[in-house]
C-alpha cells in the first residue's frame, strides 16, 4: 500500500509518500480499500502537532474516507468483501491506499452515493448539522450569518440553513466566493476585507445586523474565529446563539458583557467529542442527513480533487484559505 506520511511536525511540505506493507484486519475489523479521503482544515493542523489529538509518528494524515471492504476479521457480520463503506478514522490513516478500522465504525453507503461525495459527506454535514439543530436550536424563520462560508463546513451550514427553513446570510472574502455561496442557496452574501481592524469591526457588525432585518442575527455559525468573532457577537438579536466552530483566523478574546446586554450565548460545537459521547444521537442525526442527501436537499460540493501524491497541495490549499466546498483526495 501507500500512504502519504506525517515523519515530523510541520507543513504539508513536510509530508512524505511511502510504499508500506498492507495491513492485515484483526478480530472485528474490516481492511478497507480507500477509494477517496476528505481533506479537513484539521488535517493541517494534526501535522503540525496544533490539533487536540496527536497521533503517534509517522501517520498519515486524514480522518474522513469511503471505499471498497476488501478483508473482514474473525467475529465481524455486518460487512462482507465487496461492500462500499464510509468512515471516520481516529484524526489519522485516511491519505493512504488502504486503512484498517472497527467494522461497527463504518457505515454502508447509500444507494448511488459516489465514493468522492461519502468520502465528503460525515464531517461537515455532520458538524453542521450538530451545530445547528442540537447545539443552536436553529428555527424555520431565523436568521443565520455563517463565517467562512464557501469552505466545507460553512457550505454544508448553508445547505442545511435551508434545508431548515432559515434565512442564510454567507459571509465571505471574495466575490468568487460570494458567488459559490449564493449558487448553493444562500439568501445573502457578505463579503469581509482579509485583514480586520476596528472600523471594518464596525461595519461588519453594522451590515450583518442589515441584512438579517435590523434587529440582529437569530444564530452565528462562526468557522473563522480572530477578530471576526466579535462584530458577529455584536451583531446577534436578542437570545441570539454564536456557535464556536473553529479558529483559522485565530482564537478570539470576547468581551463577555455582551452576552448579558443581549441575553444572548457563546455556544461550543465539538462534533468529534459528541460522536463519542451521544452514539445514538450521532446514529440519528446520520438518519436524517442522508434524508436529506436521498431528497437533493443537501450534496457536497466538490470542487478540487488531487491524487494521493499531490495530498501537500490540497493541504496549502485549506491553510492559505482558498478552497471553495470539498476538497478530496482519490487513489486511483
Amino acid at each position: 500500500m501507500k500512504a502519504l506520511m506525517s515523519v515530523a511536525p510541520g507543513g504539508p511540505e513536510t509530508l512524505e509518500l511511502q510504499e508500506m506493507p498492507t495491513p492485515q484486519p484483526g478480530k472485528g475489523e474490516v481492511l478497507i480499500a480507500i477509494k477517496a479521503a476528505s481533506v479537513n482544515f484539521p488535517d493541517t493542523l494534526v501535522i503540525r502537532d496544533l490539533y487536540q489529538f496527536k497521533p503517534e509518528r509517522p501517520f498519515a494524515p486524514g480522518s474522513e474516507v469511503a471505499g471498497v471492504v476488501e478483508a473482514v476479521g474473525d467475529g465481524v457480520s455486518n460487512l462482507k468483501a465487496g461492500d462500499n463503506v464510509f468512515a471516520l478514522l481516529n484524526s489519522s490513516g485516511g491519505f493512504a491506499t488502504h486503512t484498517v478500522i472497527d467494522a461497527m465504525r463504518c457505515v454502508p453507503l447509500p444507494g448511488g452515493m459516489p465514493h468522492e461525495e461519502a468520502a465528503a459527506f460525515m464531517m461537515t454535514y455532520g458538524t453542521s448539522h450538530y451545530a445547528l439543530k442540537d447545539r443552536g436550536n436553529l428555527q424555520a424563520g431565523e436568521s443565520l450569518f455563517i463565517t467562512g462560508a464557501s469552505g466545507g463546513v460553512g457550505s454544508a451550514a448553508i445547505e442545511l440553513g435551508k434545508a431548515a427553513g432559515a434565512r442564510v446570510i454567507a459571509g465571505v472574502s471574495s466575490e468568487e466566493k460570494a458567488a459559490f455561496c449564493k449558487e448553493i442557496g444562500a439568501d445573502e452574501t457578505i463579503i469581509y476585507p482579509t485583514d480586520l481592524d476596528k472600523d471594518g469591526q464596525r461595519a461588519l457588525s453594522k451590515e450583518i445586523k442589515a441584512k438579517a432585518g435590523g434587529e440582529g442575527v437569530n444564530v452565528v455559525y462562526d468557522a473563522v474565529g480572530g477578530a471576526y468573532a466579535e462584530p458577529c457577537v455584536r451583531a446577534l438579536a436578542w437570545e441570539g446563539r454564536f456557535l464556536v466552530i473553529g479558529f483559522p483566523a485565530g482564537i478570539p478574546a470576547v468581551p463577555l458583557n455582551l452576552t448579558l446586554l443581549k441575553s444572548c450565548q457563546i455556544v461550543g460545537v465539538f462534533w468529534g467529542a459528541s460522536v463519542m459521547r451521544d452514539p445514538q444521537g450521532h446514529a440519528a442525526n446520520m438518519k436524517e442527513l442522508f434524508g436529506l442527501y436521498q431528497s437533493g436537499k443537501i450534496r457536497p460540493r466538490i470542487t478540487e480533487r488531487f491524487n494521493l501524491e499531490d495530498g501537500a497541495r490540497a493541504l496549502q490549499l485549506l491553510e492559505e484559505r482558498k478552497a471553495t466546498g470539498k476538497v478530496v483526495l482519490t487513489m486511483e
